[in-house]
């Protein structure tokens, strides 16, 4: 039998970390599932459709997804757990593809399936109440559509869970106790002081700076107007592929290398 891999051990593998531990797959995945229907429903009573689309998708997928992989390899908050999991007779890469595969694959899927249909039925609801002999008919029914997995909005959003998830799915690894609070604090810090090293560089480099985003723009004050200063093509291409597939890379590798660190 391949000590590295083998299909029917990887699948019994698969089975045993959503049978053992319900609540941690099934009950949050269900628990994040119900918070994004209320989310949908609360936002889109007060701000309307185009909001509680957008919010439910960065919540659920993004936030939810988070959460979710938090507890993929929280096996290590005791020793007794840990060592019960680095005993288990699987491969180390096989730990690893089966936590890739239930934050990467099976939570994204359920979700947006999930989230499609929810969305069509609330827009086919709103569709329904309309009175098809109101002069503002044509005007309303075109107003509200099913949102499109595929846009601008969408994409950036599964960017966002690809570095979130990565960063929980590592962070859970290298902090053994309440990894969850742990991460988000570490990542909390690193933004901070990414906006503000980038805030203080672009003030000292541009008079009457106005804005600043990193490896985005600056905008400053030219007299009663104000100008924006955009990266070069190049370069923001450059950090473009980088958050998008080169950091998410990262994140999900970095796992990898670590369980095979506490295996030996």
């Amino acid at each position: 039998m391949n000590n590295t891999f083998n299909i029917k051990r990887f699948a019994l593998l698969v089975k045993k970390a959503i049978v053992e531990r319900p609540l941690q797959t099934i009950g949050v995945m269900v628990l994040s599932l119900l918070l994004s229907f209320i989310l949908y429903v609360v936002i889109k009573r007060i701000f309307g459709f185009g909001a509680a689309q957008n919010l439910t998708l960065v919540w659920g997928l993004a936030g939810g997804g988070c959460f979710f992989s938090s507890f993929v390899f929280a096996h290590f908050s005791s020793n007794a757990s840990g060592s019960s999991y680095l005993l288990l007779p699987a491969s180390w890469l096989e730990k690893w593809l089966c936590g890739i595969l239930m934050v990467g694959f099976m939570y994204p899927l359920i979700f947006l399936l999930c989230f499609h249909v929810m969305d069509l039925a609330f827009v086919a609801q709103y569709h329904h109440s309309l009175d098809p002999t109101s002069v503002f008919y044509r005007q309303q029914y075109e107003s509200v559509y099913p949102y499109d997995l595929n846009d601008f909005i969408a994409r950036n959003v599964y960017c966002l869970f690809l570095i979130l998830a990565g960063s929980m799915l590592t962070g859970s690894l290298y902090f053994n106790k309440i990894p969850f609070i742990k991460t988000s604090i570490a990542l909390c810090i690193l933004v901070f002081l990414l906006f503000g090293l980038n805030w203080l560089i672009a003030a000292t480099l541009f008079d009457h700076m106005k804005d600043a985003a990193p490896f985005d723009h600056v905008t400053v004050a030219v007299g009663k107007e104000e100008g924006t200063l955009i990266l070069p093509t190049g370069v923001e291409s450059f950090f473009h592929y980088s958050f998008v597939y080169a950091i998410p890379t990262i994140l999900w590798t970095l796992p990898l290398g670590r369980l095979r660190e506490k295996e030996f």
